[in-house]
């Protein structure tokens, strides 16, 4: 979601912060701004809309060797250059960027702000104006943000400058990420490290409820209660060409052709000399003594947790429940003696997935998290982590992640399998090595997806997917990736669930999408789509060598049933991708979406 950027030490900040803040374009937002100190003072520069906007604002004016920037996915208040951050305090004194949540924002300006006219409608001015409060009752800046910070409930990552002294950034954070890092002659503050490679790939990770004094030269953290805190830095293996279009004209059309790659690393990854799998003994114990396993996730990650349910339970035997985070954590079901939780999310910041996370480990749960994103939150409080190996995601829309969640879901599979003694044909290194290349040969085929793409969801307001089994969970993906990225309301529908209501929606040429790459439900898929084509549906059918009949649309590569969402899905990316083209959407940063999603 929201993005926070900082630096202070001996060069302009001014391009620095620019940089870093279009390194986060993809979390998504809808206004921006920087605000510069220098002996001068402090300049403040915001734009509603896109970080080119920004710029034009900001021209070759700004100046100053400290500063903080920020990129704002509106929560409290319109998008607005009224606002969007950075907030002043009512002297100008303070500047201060936040991302995250103030929940008891309203008790805290009754009870501290009443008589300060605020000039926005956001929750986050009331940071900055208690601050400023607090000083004015005689406290030390440091003492001030220190006792703000403590009454704040909610999240919050937060980076403040002082007009009166610009060799300094305070930095606080709950719940929501946040980096310091440290360059040469300089430091910086960034929500993800690949804003600011451009400076340091030297990190230093901030927990919760820390507070940060960052100067050029040195960093000190502390408790919020002041009792330091001694941290070593690490080096991220990020690499900045990595965040790169290169010839690409989307991220999301990069993303969608690096997926093959992306399937072999991860074989290479988890496969020692051998040829085995290569797995820490501790996961594997953990999955093995496990009575129940729960899948933890957030849109895309939930529908590869759909497909590794039925991995976990027709190739481990484990009995797995999948559940919507943001639903688990305040209806949460009895739960098995010795359950084991899965977290799948993307970033590893998933604000849901976290909370879940906190209410398990108070039960004494032990907790499994596949990220992308080594040293994320969601990696450093889960016991055990599995890494997806996906490199940088970029584009809104999820892809390269989504597949790569579900192939270190096979690895996790066929390994439950033979810890527990259980024979199975089924070899997730060998499998996986297919679909690599059955991917290729899709994304080889653009000029094909993309004459679908016009072919069935040209003008059309509205799109449907069906499909049985592991059919189902791929639709349901189709249809999300469909519906953020070209706005076409699109659903994905279990095949036999058509008549029991959605069918009435069917009309002359609705596009019907169905998938068909499990043998025995084929028959059945099939006559769910003659009954939409009865209906004036105008089906796209997508299937296997093994489940071909004359006409169907796209047919895919034979692969092994249990895997087939990670092929069936390629055309369903680049389908969504040839339609919100062709309809001028903004691919990589769909409108109202965010990447990472880190408040609930």
């Amino acid at each position: 979601m929201c993005g926070i950027v900082g630096y202070i030490g001996n060069n302009q900040a001014r391009d620095i912060l620019l940089k870093g803040l279009q390194k986060l374009e993809y979390r998504g937002y809808d206004s921006a701004g920087i605000a510069l100190a220098s002996d001068d003072g402090v300049e403040l520069h915001k734009e509603k809309g896109r970080i080119a906007s920004l710029e034009e604002t900001v021209g070759n004016e700004g100046r100053g060797t400290t500063g903080i920037g920020h990129t704002r996915w509106a929560t409290h208040g319109a998008p607005s250059r009224d606002n969007a951050h950075p907030h002043q305090s009512l002297s100008g004194r303070f500047t201060l960027v936040h991302n995250g949540v103030i929940e008891n924002y309203q008790q805290l300006k009754r009870k501290y702000l009443s008589d300060v006219e605020m000039a926005s409608e956001t929750d986050t001015e009331i940071i900055v104006q208690l601050i400023e409060s607090f000083t004015g009752e005689g406290e030390t800046v440091d003492e001030a943000f220190r006792q703000a910070l403590a009454l704040l409930h909610g999240s919050y990552a937060i980076a403040l400058i002082d007009n009166e002294d610009n060799e300094t950034i305070y930095v606080g954070k709950n719940k929501s990420p946040l980096l310091v890092g440290v360059g040469e002659e300089s430091s910086v503050v960034a929500s993800d490290a690949m804003a600011m490679l451009h400076v340091t790939k030297e990190f230093m990770e901030i927990m919760d409820q820390e507070i940060v004094i960052v100067k050029k030269d040195s960093i000190q953290v502390k408790k919020l209660d002041g009792t330091a805190v001694e941290r070593s830095t690490f080096t991220t293996d990020i690499d900045e060409s990595d965040t790169e279009k290169g010839t690409y004209s989307h991220f999301m059309l990069k993303e969608i052709d690096e997926q093959p790659f992306v399937i072999r690393n991860i074989i290479q990854k988890y496969q020692d000399e051998d040829g085995d799998i290569k797995l820490d003994q501790d996961i594997r114990a953990a999955l093995n003594d496990a009575d129940r396993l729960y899948v933890i996730a957030a849109g895309t990650s939930y529908h590869a947790g759909l497909a590794g349910k039925e991995l976990m339970e027709k190739v481990a035997e484990k009995p797995t429940e999948v559940h919507i985070a943001s639903e688990f954590l305040y209806n949460e079901p009895l739960l098995s003696e010795n359950p084991l939780f899965i977290f799948i999310s993307q970033s590893g910041e998933t604000a849901d997935c976290r909370g879940v996370l906190v209410n398990v480990k108070e039960k004494g749960c032990q907790s499994l998290t596949i990220t992308n994103v080594p040293g994320s939150t969601l990696t450093r409080e889960s016991d055990f982590t599995l890494h997806t190996y996906a490199g940088p995601e970029i584009a809104v829309a999820s892809t390269k992640a989504y597949t790569a969640q579900m192939a270190v879901f096979s690895i996790l599979a066929m390994d439950g399998a033979r810890a527990q003694g259980i024979h199975s044909d089924f070899n997730a290194i060998s499998e996986l090595g297919l679909i690599a290349n059955a991917m290729e040969t899709l994304c080889d085929q653009k000029e094909r997806m993309e004459q679908v793409a016009r072919d069935y969801m040209s003008g059309t307001r509205n799109c449907f997917f069906i499909g049985r089994a592991m059919d189902y969970h791929v639709v349901q993906e189709g249809a999300l990736k469909l519906k953020e990225i070209s706005y076409i309301q699109a659903e994905g529908f279990a095949g036999g669930e058509l008549k029991h209501g959605t069918i009435a929606l069917i009309e002359d040429g609705t596009p019907v999408v169905g998938v068909t790459t499990q043998q025995h439900v084929n028959a059945n898929i099939r006559g769910n789509i003659q009954e939409v084509i009865a209906r004036g549906a105008n089906a796209c059918i997508i299937s296997t060598e093994a489940t071909k009949e004359e006409g169907d649309t796209i047919v895919l590569p034979n692969i092994n049933e249990l895997l087939s969402p990670l092929v069936s899905v390629v055309p369903l990316q680049l389908i969504s991708y040839y339609a919100a083209l062709h309809r001028d959407c903004d691919v990589d940063k769909p409108r109202n979406l965010a990447k990472s999603v880190t408040v609930e």
